[in-house]
């Protein structure tokens, strides 16, 4: 129930404030103790370090935070979860129940998701209270089992085989506030030791920077590497706290009144600690890991044909960013092809596989925009300034494309797997061919790109009526389908038309990058509404 409850917080407030939280904490890291004080507050909110670590990972990632900020973050991270034990150790069973009907109320009646993720993330508190109380209540017959002190006592004299247990203990549970909080109840109950209760404080500190490595393994070299260095900050600060427990555990002992109070003020010590000592060392360590993990060859795609050499040259420049904008088309049709086969065939391992290229499109069209405003404009001819806008237009419409394929047309064929539907043969064709004629569009705007031929963009901009009819046609024969009540198009009605209206605002993005051109030859009306001249 105690797992289950941090859970509930854990999603209650992601889905409730996942996106401002990203973009607090992608905005909010100006120095190292923002960064540290970012991290704190958001573990606080979420609950969970592993929430925070996959957050800052997916910015590292995008080059969104620098590697030494996501760092400061982490140790933040850290500081936050020691501090969420503090508040749950008090004495707060009469909240429970309040909590939990609380929470059910807001999670039932509540009409948008901002309030159900409250009313979840306060459900999971109040049984995580609940949880505390009955944990308390089952520890207290431990103190007169035989068994228990019997494997407790070996425990003490084996630190280094503690120190893996309560490792391996916070690992299963995927927290480390979990264990520390079961910790400090045997503490409280008298059943371990001052010395054991140091070295398992230090296991679940290290166990529960295993989650957030494991998390991100599929994020890329620079996610990884902000785990691991988080792991072996944590590794070092368990190791020696493990082997300084003898010495520090009678110290302590002085100042507090029990062992379970003990256990508590080592794990937000341990925090602290770490914090102070490693956060002005960040710069050495950080450089240290990327030296011992430095990224491979070409593991990392970003910018290729952007010479910083010819931005004193436009009509060169133009021309590198033109062929780096050009790239960003084919990751967008491989994202498109990687949609429709998991669409196709409910594999949705290829799922990492579109948010990996979604970050490369991120990551070269930031470089795309930087290339440009750094071009020279008094340098630039009306001509050059004309060719960049299109090139900065064209980037920014690809970039939104593969928006919508990863948050949009993978995420509905990941869900279609999950609810093991499957498209009527008609829909699933007439989505099929809805996507061959997307390829299509994409490889005449790319031509129209290059080669900016008036002939060739007019043929483009007519394609937009083709997709209107496609989306109208294949929605109106959906619709006599499910008027027939047959089963496979009433379980996939809402995913199917949400399909046919991403496909749509690909299209719009694509075919955008011929009016520049028509509206250079003067090809374009100001609005399509007829005048009511010619209505009448």
């Amino acid at each position: 129930m105690l797992i289950w409850g941090l859970r509930l917080i854990k999603t209650g407030m992601l889905r409730a404030f996942g996106t401002s939280l990203r973009m607090w904490i992608g905005r909010s890291t100006g120095n190292r103790l923002m960064a540290a004080a970012v991290g704190m507050f958001a573990t606080l909110a979420v609950q969970s370090s592993t929430a925070t670590a996959v957050i800052t990972a997916s910015f590292v990632a995008r080059d969104l935070v620098s590697s030494l900020m996501a760092q400061a973050i982490m140790l933040g991270a850290n500081v936050g979860t020691s501090l969420a034990a503090l508040v749950l150790s008090l004495d707060l069973r009469w909240l429970s129940p309040v909590l939990i009907l609380t929470g059910v109320v807001t999670f039932s009646r509540s009409k948008h998701a901002a309030g159900k993720g409250v009313g979840r993330a306060v459900l999971g508190l109040g049984l995580m209270l609940l949880a505390l109380t009955l944990l308390g209540q089952a520890t207290e017959p431990v103190r007169a089992s035989e068994t228990v002190i019997l494997i407790l006592t070996g425990l003490s004299s084996a630190p280094i085989f503690a120190l893996l247990f309560a490792t391996g203990m916070a690992f299963l549970a995927s927290s480390s506030l979990a264990v520390v909080l079961f910790v400090v109840l045997l503490g409280q109950a008298g059943v371990i030791p001052s010395e054991l209760a140091l070295v398992l404080v230090a296991g679940a500190n290290l166990g529960g920077a295993i989650p957030p490595y494991l998390a991100v393994l599929a994020e890329g070299i620079e996610a990884r590497r902000l785990a691991l260095i988080n792991l072996a900050i944590r590794a070092v600060g368990a190791i020696i706290l493990t082997f300084a427990a003898g010495l520090i555990a009678p110290w302590l002992m002085g100042f507090v009144p029990d062992t379970g109070t003990l256990a508590l003020t080592a794990h937000i010590g341990f925090s602290f600690v770490l914090l102070v000592i490693f956060l002005p060392l960040l710069g050495p360590i950080v450089r240290l890991g990327e030296k011992l993990m430095p990224e491979a060859a070409g593991a990392r795609p970003g910018p290729r044909y952007l010479d910083e050499s010819a931005l004193s040259t436009p009509a060169i420049a133009l021309a590198a960013a033109a062929r780096e904008t050009l790239l960003l088309g084919d990751m967008v049709r491989d994202m498109l092809e990687a949609s429709k086969t998991t669409l196709a065939s409910a594999d949705t391992s290829v799922r990492s596989q579109l948010g990996a290229i979604e970050n490369d499109i991120d990551r070269i069209h930031s470089g795309i925009k930087s290339y440009l405003s750094r071009l020279g404009r008094e340098e630039m001819d009306e001509e050059d300034a004309q060719r960049a806008a299109e090139i900065m237009s064209y980037a920014v419409n690809l970039e939104h494309a593969g928006d919508i394929i990863d948050s949009g047309l993978s995420e509905m064929a990941v869900k279609k797997a999950k609810r093991r539907v499957t498209f009527s043969s008609e829909g699933l064709a007439e989505i099929l061919k809805f996507y061959d004629r997307t390829f299509e569009i994409l490889q005449m705007a790319q031509s129209v790109f290059l080669s900016r031929d008036p002939q060739l963009a007019r043929q483009l901009a007519g394609c937009k009526s083709d997709v209107r009819r496609l989306e109208a046609e294949s929605a109106e024969r959906h619709l006599e389908r499910l008027r027939e009540q047959r089963t496979e198009t009433i379980e996939t009605s809402g995913l199917h038309l949400d399909i046919l209206r991403d496909l749509k605002r690909v299209n719009a993005h694509l075919i955008s990058v011929a009016y520049p051109i028509l509206n250079d030859m003067g090809a374009l009306r100001e609005t399509r509404l007829r005048s009511p001249v010619e209505d009448q």
